[in-house]
């Protein structure tokens, strides 16, 4: 298992990061070209190979204008070539549930598959209209990278004990020479993204080289439910990441407040130019307008973020041989009556950062990721299985008299989901709460009548105590 990690540099001179820039500019070029040629059907049809795109480009001499040397075009073709096979491959994905949908003819179905595969879908009126509407002609945005083959840098550590890493420049054995804020030498392919007179050097190495692949798994089976206020809540009731609803509250807070600012800002500029006032709007749209700090903050928050959501993820693991958990690659739904305010924080929930940590962490440290059906996990009690009322962080069971703690009632519903014979991953929502009820329903038959006594029934009717209530 591969994982990137990501250098910085510190102090970097201006004339280097200059330099930088304009190679980054003109291989922006190059992508933009090779997406012009081969990012539609076209190139498609053709079934070129980066490598042959780039024999025909040094054959016809397409390669000359750009002014960059050989291996750092031949590499962004590469790189770009790869983005064209992703991005078609997405769009496939779509296209194959389209195919599902249409036919349920074994035979027409192989077939439809079978030419969406080899990429023969222009042949077939209902393919070429599907891929269509899913392929959307790409255009390249990005000039701000630089593709760096393993074979054609060096890191050298000085006297005082500084990375520095030596790139290659526009021209032939001129170095741009890069000091990073780390002591560990980036190895294989690296990726220098430029971000506001700092470049960041990204790389991967092996999983079972970092520290976190060494440290043990647990020796138990949790079930784990993600949340707001805190990344995950155990099904022993334990909290994980309890400081990620405060960092999310907040950010989205000035978020919010800054972007107002902004609009104001924005309005402003705009008005001046309708007045041809145009030295003002470019001092507003220079000075108060930028982006180099505003990416810088929001490159922080992610960071912040991402560091206590694997945290919080590590604690899990450190007692769990198998986790037990949802599936996060579903999409939100019903959040149009929450309001404004907590539509915009619910936003900034990147439940994607939960299961990317869930699923990277397991593997590192040999613990086993079951995904299952969470619906009405967070709406069912765990100890009668019937639907009760929640109220923010309160789950109040009717029939048990009880008020559970919510996230920690929808850890355990997800442990048990976990063997459960008649609820898969895929089943719909509207199916798992009929069976729900069924269950329950199925329960209530068997237990005594109200008006039973110890008399009648031979033995004392086990009613609920709701003198025993828990408000956890």
């Amino acid at each position: 298992m591969k994982v990137t990690r990501i250098a910085y540099s510190t102090v970097l001179n201006p004339g280097k990061y200059a330099a930088l820039e304009e190679q980054a500019h003109r291989l922006g070029r190059v992508r933009s070209e090779v997406w012009q040629r081969y990012g539609s059907i076209a190139g498609v049809g053709s079934g070129l190979t980066d490598r042959r795109v780039r024999d025909r480009w040094l054959a016809d001499g397409i390669h000359v204008p750009f002014g960059v040397l050989a291996n750092a075009w031949k590499e962004t073709v590469r790189d770009a070539m790869a983005d064209i096979a992703a991005n078609l491959e997405a769009a496939k994905v779509q296209v194959r549930r389209a195919i599902s949908r249409r036919t349920d003819d074994p035979a027409e179905r192989k077939r439809m598959f079978t030419a969406l595969k080899a990429d023969r879908w222009a042949e077939d009126p209902f393919l070429s209209r599907q891929m269509r509407k899913h392929w959307k002609r790409g255009h390249n945005r990005t000039h701000d990278q630089i593709v760096v083959r393993a074979d054609a840098y060096s890191a050298v550590v000085d006297g005082r004990g500084r990375l520095w890493l030596a790139v290659p420049g526009l021209r032939r054995r001129q170095m741009v020479r890069i000091p990073l804020s780390t002591t560990v030498a980036p190895s294989g392919t690296l990726r220098l993204i430029l971000r506001g007179g700092r470049v960041e050097v990204h790389h991967q190495i092996d999983a079972s080289r970092m520290r976190s692949s060494q440290r043990p798994c647990g020796q138990r089976t949790l079930g784990v439910d993600k949340g707001y206020t805190e990344a995950l809540t155990d099904s022993d009731g334990g909290h994980h990441g309890t400081s990620l609803g405060r960092l999310l509250t907040s950010e989205s807070d000035r978020l919010n407040e800054r972007n107002r600012r902004r609009a104001k800002l924005r309005s402003m500029a705009n008005t001046a130019a309708l007045r041809r006032d145009h030295a003002k709007a470019h001092r507003i749209r220079s000075h108060n307008l930028g982006a180099v700090k505003r990416d810088r903050q929001a490159a922080r928050h992610r960071a912040r973020v991402r560091t206590e959501i694997f945290t919080a993820v590590h604690r899990v693991v450190d007692k769990a041989a198998a986790v037990v958990a949802e599936d996060l690659t579903k999409r939100f739904a019903g959040r149009k009556t929450l309001g404004k305010n907590v539509n915009r924080r619910l936003a900034g929930w990147t439940k994607g950062v939960t299961a990317e940590a869930l699923a990277n962490v397991s593997e590192r440290r040999g613990s086993a990721l079951v995904h299952v059906n969470a619906a009405y996990t967070s709406q069912a009690c765990h100890r009668c299985g019937r639907l009760g009322r929640r109220s923010g962080d309160g789950l109040h069971c009717t029939s048990c008299g009880v008020v559970w703690q919510a996230d920690a009632n929808a850890a355990i519903n997800i442990l048990h989901r976990a063997g459960d014979p008649d609820i898969a991953l895929h089943t719909p929502h509207h199916m798992v709460k009929q069976i729900l009820q069924d269950r329950t329903d199925r329960h209530r038959t068997r237990l005594p009548v109200q008006d039973s006594s110890p008399a009648t029934t031979g033995r004392r009717a086990n009613y609920p105590n709701r003198s025993a209530m828990s408000n956890k």
